[in-house]
C-alpha cells in the first residue's frame, strides 16, 4: 500500500522533512500547518519541491474548532476555511483534516454539527477538496470514531468523510471492530501511531508520547485489519507527536518510520493469510523475506587499544586465547560455547574498550541479511582478504555491527571460525559455558528505534519496559529475546547521558555454579564488584536461606533474585574496563529475568567504585 508521513513526525525545516521522507521511501506526506507557516517557501514552491522528490501531498492538517458553534463564529470559520482551501489548491492537497471541536463555545448538538460540516464540505467541493472529520480523544463533545461517523453519515455530503486515527481510537479503549461498519469510500484517511501504556492525561499522552507502530503497546495491526476490510484504499500514514523524534535527526527517524510501516504491513498480511481471516485488500503488499530468528550468539567482539585489561579479566574468568585471525589483529578467547573476540586494530573511542560487534548464529544467514536489507537496515561494507569467509553484516541503530553467522557442525570450517588459526586449547573444565545475554545502552534518541529494529529485523520478542533507579535518576530497559532464551539482549537508555555507567555495556556469561566461578575469579586476583552490607541485610529480611548461604553471597558480592514461580537468579559483576564489564550468572528453576530488582544496587556500586578509584576501572 502507499505510505505517507506527517511532517510533524520529523525534526527540522519543512524542506529537511520532505527530503528525509522521500529518501526513506515514503510515497506522500501530510503537511502540518505549522511547518508551512514557519517556512519561507510558498505553497506552490512546496508543491514543486514535493513533485521533484516524488512525493504527493496527501493531507493538509489540521483545521480546528469548526462545527457546532454559534452562527457568528461559524461564519468566521467558513471565511478561514475558504482561505485555507485556496491555499490547498496551490499546495496540491485534495484532503483537509478537520478535528472535532474543543472550543468552549461548541455545543453538544449532533444535528448542528452535521449541518455545519455539510456546509463546510459543500464549500470544499467547489475547490476540489474533501473534508476528513476526525474525533479527537479529548474532543469537547465528539471524542470517539463511531460518534464522528454518525455525524458524517447524517451530514450526507459526498465531499465529507471520516479520518481514523489509531491513537485517538485505541487510547480511549474503543473497540475498533465497529470500523467495519463504515463504507471504505467514506474513510478518507488513516493515521497511525502507537504509544506506551502509561497512566496520564490523554492530551499530554498524545502530544508527547506517541511512537511508531511496533514501538508501543497498542494493537495497531488489529485496527488496520478492520480498516482494510472496509475496502479502504488510501495510504497508511503516520502522525506521531513525540519529543524525542522532534529533537533527533530527521533522516534516521524517517527510516525508522518507514521500517515501522513495512513491518506493520507484513503483520497485517500474515494475518490475511490465515484461513479464518476474510480477505483484507486486493492492493499489492510489499514482499519482505520471512523472519529468520537467530538461534544463539556466535561471538561478541570487543575493540580496544590496550588488550591487557580486558584479557586479564577474561583469563581470570577462565577464558583461554584459542585462536588468532589470519590477517587482522583479532584474538579469539573462548570458554565452552562463550566466544569473545578482542580486536586491537579498530578505531577506538576516547572512552576505551567497547562492544563493537555481535555474531548471531542463524539457520539462514543469507535470508536474515535479505530481510534486514528489506527493512532498511544499513548493510555494512566489509574489508576482507580474498580468503576470508564472506559474512553479511548490518548496523543496529546504536552502530553495533550485527553479523549473521552459519550455525551447526560445519560452521567451524566454512563460517567465520575458518578465518582463525588455532593457537592453544580451551580450558578443560569451563566455569561458564555460553553468553547468556548482552546489555547494550542506547543513545537516548534511539531507544524506541532499537526495540523496533530488534523485533522486526531480527524477529525477537520484546518484553515489557522496566524502569530502574540509578544514582542520577532512572534507567529504562526493555529486553528482546528468541523463544528459547538462547539469544537475549537488554536494551537500556539512561536519564543522565553524562553519567559513565549509563554508557556502559556488559556481557553476561551463564554458569552452572556461580559461587565456584566467583571464587575462581577472585582467587585469580581479579576483584568482583563490592556490594554494600545493607543489601544483604535486606535479602535476609525478604528470603530464607540455607545455613551459610547468605554469608557466602556477602563474601563474594553475589546478588540474588527470585521470581514469582520460585525460579532464582544468582549473579555478580566484574570491574568496568572502558565501557565494558562482565556478569556471571546462574539461573535455576526456569528464571528468565535479568535481576531488575538488583540493578539500582549494581549501578550505585559501580558509581562508588568509579568515584573512589578503588578498582581502577574505566
Amino acid at each position: 500500500m502507499r505510505t505517507s508521513i506527517a511532517t510533524v513526525s520529523l525534526s527540522g525545516t519543512l524542506t529537511e522533512k520532505l527530503t528525509a521522507a522521500a529518501r526513506a521511501g515514503f510515497d506522500g506526506v501530510e503537511i502540518f500547518e505549522n511547518d508551512l507557516l514557519a517556512g519561507p517557501l510558498t505553497p506552490r514552491e512546496i508543491r514543486a519541491r514535493c513533485a521533484d522528490l516524488g512525493l504527493t501531498v496527501d493531507l493538509y492538517q489540521p483545521m480546528r474548532d469548526i462545527e457546532a458553534v454559534p452562527a457568528e463564529l461559524f461564519a468566521r470559520n467558513l471565511r478561514r476555511a475558504r482561505h485555507k482551501f485556496a491555499l490547498m489548491r496551490e499546495l496540491g492537497a485534495d484532503t483537509v483534516l478537520v478535528c472535532s471541536s474543543v472550543d468552549p463555545e461548541a455545543v453538544d448538538d449532533d444535528a448542528l454539527a452535521a449541518a455545519h460540516l455539510r456546509e463546510l464540505a459543500h464549500l470544499a467541493q467547489a475547490f476540489g477538496i474533501r473534508v476528513a472529520y476526525e474525533a479527537l480523544a479529548w474532543g469537547r463533545h465528539v471524542s470517539t470514531y463511531d460518534h464522528a461517523w454518525r455525524i458524517v453519515e447524517a451530514a450526507g455530503h459526498p465531499a465529507l468523510g471520516t479520518c481514523l486515527d489509531s491513537f485517538h481510537i485505541l487510547s480511549r479503549g474503543s473497540d475498533p471492530k465497529g470500523i467495519e461498519d463504515i463504507p471504505g469510500e467514506k474513510i478518507f484517511f488513516l493515521q497511525l501511531a502507537d504509544a506506551p501504556l502509561p497512566a496520564m492525561d490523554v492530551l499530554q499522552w498524545s502530544r508527547h508520547h506517541r511512537c511508531f507502530p511496533g514501538q508501543g503497546g497498542f494493537d495497531v495491526a488489529g485496527l488496520v485489519r478492520h480498516v482494510l476490510r472496509t475496502g479502504y484504499a488510501g495510504p497508511l500514514s503516520l502522525e506521531v507527536f513525540n519529543d524525542v523524534f522532534r529533537q533527533a535527526e530527521a533522516a534516521p527517524t524517517a527510516v525508522d518510520a518507514r521500517r515501522s510501516l513495512l513491518a506493520l504491513q507484513e503483520e497485517v498480511g500474515a494475518a490475511e493469510a490465515k484461513p479464518s481471516s476474510a480477505p483484507l485488500t486486493s492492493a499489492p503488499v510489499t514482499v519482505i523475506p520471512v523472519p529468520v530468528v537467530p538461534t544463539g550468539f556466535a561471538f561478541a567482539e570487543l575493540v580496544t587499544a590496550d588488550a591487557e585489561p580486558l584479557t586479564g579479566l577474561l583469563a581470570a574468568l577462565g577464558f583461554a586465547r584459542t585462536a588468532r585471525h589470519r590477517s587482522k589483529p583479532v584474538d579469539l578467547w573462548q570458554q565452552g560455547e562463550a566466544r569473545i573476540l578482542v580486536n586491537t586494530g579498530a578505531v577506538v573511542r576516547r572512552d576505551g574498550a567497547q562492544l563493537a560487534a555481535v555474531g548471531l548464529e542463524s539457520p539462514d544467514p543469507g535470508g536474515a541479511a535479505a530481510r534486514a536489507e528489506a527493512l532498511l537496515a544499513p548493510v555494512l561494507p566489509r574489508r576482507r582478504a580474498p580468503e576470508d569467509a564472506p559474512l553479511d553484516a548490518v548496523a543496529a541503530p546504536d552502530g553495533t555491527e550485527l553479523f549473521f553467522c552459519a550455525a551447526g557442525r560445519d560452521a567451524r570450517h566454512t563460517g567465520w571460525r575458518a578465518d582463525f588459526e588455532d593457537v592453544g586449547q580451551p580450558s578443560a573444565a569451563p566455569g561458564v559455558h555460553r553468553i547468556d545475554h548482552l546489555a547494550l545502552t542506547q543513545p537516548w534518541h534511539h531507544f524506541d528505534e532499537a526495540v523496533l529494529f530488534h523485533r522486526s529485523v531480527l524477529g525477537l520478542d520484546a518484553e515489557d519496559s522496566v524502569d530502574v533507579a540509578d544514582p542520577y535518576g532512572l534507567q529504562r530497559s526493555r529486553a528482546v529475546s528468541n523463544p528459547d532464551g538462547t539469544v537475549r539482549i537488554a536494551l537500556t537508555v539512561g536519564a543522565a547521558p553524562t553519567d559513565d555507567t549509563v554508557h556502559a555495556q556488559h556481557i553476561a556469561f551463564a554458569t552452572d555454579d556461580v559461587v565456584a566461578a566467583a571464587r575462581r575469579f577472585r582467587d585469580a586476583g581479579a576483584p568482583l564488584l563490592p556490594i554494600p552490607a545493607n543489601y544483604y541485610d535486606d535479602l535476609d529480611a525478604r528470603y530464607e536461606f540455607a545455613d551459610g548461604e547468605l554469608e557466602t553471597y556477602r563474601e563474594l558480592g553475589i546478588l540474588y533474585d527470585r521470581d514469582e514461580a520460585g525460579g532464582s537468579l544468582r549473579h555478580c559483576y566484574t570491574r568496568t574496563v572502558g565501557r565494558v564489564f562482565f556478569e556471571i550468572l546462574q539461573r535455576d528453576g526456569g528464571h528468565r529475568g535479568y535481576g531488575a530488582r538488583n540493578a539500582p544496587v549494581r549501578l550505585a556500586a559501580q558509581h562508588a567504585v568509579r568515584t573512589s578509584g578503588a578498582l581502577g576501572g574505566g
